[in-house]
């Protein structure tokens, strides 16, 4: 269950990392009564089908030892060798039921929790070992619940096994009519429908207690505001220094911009708000590119270094609020804006060739 701690209450999701960390403990969602209802359905399912070669083979078995009964002389090594022969054939006709439930065993737990490996609840903990620590393990809650768990688990079995040997009492009373193998065919049915529905109560109780248990890990994870604040800044970084950082950044990146400025060859303006310094050599560029741009106090700056290095100052806000929207220092502009930009260069460059002739 979700506790309150010192810095307040456990209210939020778990994080990606908190889900993480848990996992590397050990601390997953994990239903027993899924195993144990799987465990009993899926041999159950498997003995329908293997019963018929189990009992043959049984019967194999015990007939070669009948067989050769008479002719079996008791001594240390041919007791030996009987006994041998006995543990061999029986572990051979188990082996698949053994098998089944290894299996069963491990999908079942597979398809709750996926690939898990950690030696960390192998770890020895000193804390474990505490006696007024145990002692409360023993009266927690969590063990109340599994108690209950139980009690109510084995008193819906034995209710609904009670019920189906009552519901086949009228038949039994007829079994003193019957011939052995009639009477051992009814009792192995009566047992199967027994076992079938006990498998069909656990799936049942299974998929609560999944649900349960789901639930339970769910609120165990939880944080509360504080612990999420300090795992972001332990993952992320804190968010004041990463915005210190920026704001150096943009600085120096704003500073190299305007070291730029004095190699435009025109500066576009909007004509107070927007700034946007180009440069073109047809000789070495495709299109003109965008050295520098700003609004406001960088607009202004530009403007300033412009007039401090004789960069002509051209007034049209359309063009200039295009290429500062568009555009991106260092980049070169559209082809859309090739006629507009190329009739301000045309400008700009006749302007030099009058004042070189002057």
């Amino acid at each position: 269950m979700a506790e309150e701690t010192p810095t307040g209450e456990r209210t939020e999701a778990p994080s990606a990392k908190r889900r993480d960390d848990f996992r590397k403990k050990g601390q997953v969602a994990q239903s027993r009564e899924v195993q144990t209802a799987a465990l009993f359905t899926i041999l159950l399912l498997f003995w329908i089908f293997y019963a018929p070669y189990f009992w043959g083979d049984l019967t194999k078995i015990i007939s070669s030892i009948w067989a050769y009964s008479c002719e079996f002389t008791i001594t240390p090594p041919a007791l030996m060798q009987l006994i041998f022969f006995i543990f061999k054939n029986l572990a051979l006709i188990m082996a698949p039921l053994f098998l089944v439930a290894m299996l069963t065993g491990f999908f079942s737990t597979f398809l709750q929790i996926g690939w898990l490996f950690t030696t960390k609840p192998l770890t020895p903990d000193l804390n474990k070992l505490d006696p007024i620590k145990g002692m409360g393990r023993f009266v927690s809650k969590r063990s109340f619940v599994e108690i209950i768990k139980s009690l109510l688990k084995v008193t819906l079995i034995a209710w609904v096994a009670f019920r189906t040997v009552q519901g086949k009492f009228d038949d039994a009373l007829v079994l003193v009519d019957m011939t052995l193998g009639q009477i051992l065919q009814f009792l192995a049915g009566t047992a199967t429908l027994i076992m079938a529905k006990i498998c069909g109560v656990m799936i049942f109780l299974a998929a609560l207690d999944y649900a349960f248990v789901r639930w339970e890990m769910e609120e165990k994870m939880k944080m509360t505001k504080q612990e999420l604040k300090e795992e972001f800044k332990d993952t992320e970084g804190d968010p004041h220094i990463k915005s210190k950082i920026r704001s150096i950044q943009q600085q120096m990146a704003r500073s190299r911009m305007m070291a730029a400025v004095p190699e435009a060859d025109v500066v576009i303006t909007n004509p107070t708000r927007i700034a946007v310094a180009l440069q073109y050599d047809n000789n070495a560029m495709d299109a003109p590119i965008v050295l520098a741009k700003g609004q406001e106090l960088v607009a202004a700056k530009i403007r300033e270094l412009a007039r401090e290095n004789n960069i002509p100052l051209v007034e049209n806000p359309p063009v200039a609020r295009l290429l500062h929207s568009r555009v991106e220092t260092g980049q070169a502009i559209p082809e859309e804006l090739f006629k507009a930009v190329a009739e301000i260069l045309a400008y700009v460059y006749s302007l030099k060739n009058n004042q070189a002739k002057r």
